[in-house]
């Protein structure tokens, strides 16, 4: 007889960790567990993905839209990481039956990963200034340094968010030696200078600013924030830092400003198109240092995300209450 226990997916596990970073043995227990170290475009997803009960997920890197789940009938329990995903069609879900269960970033096991993403931030902004990546790549093909970075000391950061990635970049400015100038639609002075930056309207964070680094959620308010206008505003010699989401900022605009050589560079942790397309013109642009969304991608972090999960998926295979995103899908 075939094994009839449920199926759970683990998507997108590009390292091949979600097993060693978490203890899986009580849903492996009761269910049979498959991984996939790649990323599924949607019409694999669809005939991959089609007898499996449950899917868990890791941030964004899986879109779930309305056309991938109705040709997923067996789909009964998804699991995403925060309380909403912006690429999942919650709607679709609930309509479907489909549970939505969420992390408990209130969990202990979290209290001590929440710099993972303002640390990637901050070393990408020095591998940008200083041109490592370019440098790196000569050294390795036998070659010697050829470029000139900036010093941060003395110069100006400016902040576009001031929550709690944007303070412990403020806090790391800080001891460096720069100003930090910060905006945000709902930012004011006060709560500004007790992060230890001077709030300043959105055209003159772009028109001082040496480095601008983005750290809002993106949103509908804050989508194409980033625009023509805005890159316009930059120095020649200023850098832009996206470790936040690829949308925040116009791409097409940036790649335009990027090759005229209207701002000096920019360092990239999000991308529109995740994982970025290899012919992507991102990739071929000399003054762009790149990173495969790394952001919240530590060991610590990785392994407090697939705890939640198991937690999560052990508990709806025993039949308890799990933390449900859409509550109503378990009435119909």
């Amino acid at each position: 007889m075939g094994d009839s226990r449920p199926q759970v997916a683990i998507l997108d596990d590009y390292a091949g960790v979600a097993l060693r970073l978490a203890d899986w043995s009580p849903v492996q227990k009761h269910s049979r567990v498959s991984v996939f170290d790649r990323h599924l475009a949607e019409d694999e997803a669809a005939e991959v993905l089609r007898p499996f009960d449950v899917i868990c997920t890791l941030r964004e890197r899986m879109a779930l839209p309305r056309t991938l789940l109705e040709r997923l009938p067996n789909l009964k329990l998804i699991t995403i990481v925060g309380r909403s995903l912006p690429s999942l069609d919650m709607a679709a879900a609930t309509e479907r039956g489909i549970l939505v269960a969420h992390t408990d970033f209130a969990h202990p096991r979290f209290r001590s990963v929440h710099d993972a993403t303002p640390e990637l931030a901050w070393g990408l902004l020095i591998a940008t200034v200083r041109n490592l990546a370019e440098e790196h790549r000569r050294m390795r093909e036998g070659a010697w340094q050829s470029t000139t970075g900036v010093t941060l000391s003395g110069k100006t950061l400016g902040l576009i968010g001031l929550g709690r990635v944007g303070k412990r970049m403020a806090e790391y400015a800080n001891v460096f030696g720069m100003e930090v100038i910060a905006w945000s639609q709902n930012l004011t002075a006060e709560a500004a200078a007790a992060a230890g930056a001077r709030r300043v309207e959105k055209a003159a964070l772009f028109g001082e600013s040496d480095v601008v680094s983005v750290h809002v959620v993106l949103s509908e308010r804050t989508r194409g924030l980033v625009g023509e206008d805005e890159l316009a505003l930059m120095k020649p010699h200023a850098y832009l830092i996206n470790t936040s989401r690829g949308p925040i900022v116009d791409e097409t605009a940036m790649i335009g400003a990027l090759r005229a050589g209207r701002i000096a560079g920019a360092g990239l942790d999000a991308f529109d198109i995740e994982p970025l397309p290899p012919d992507h013109p991102l990739r071929r642009l000399p003054n762009v240092t790149l990173s495969p969304h790394l952001g919240y991608v530590t060991r610590e972090m990785l392994g407090a995300f697939y705890s939640d999960t198991v937690e999560a998926v052990a508990a709806w295979l025993d039949g308890d209450p799990i933390r449900i995103a859409n509550p109503e899908a378990a009435r119909r």
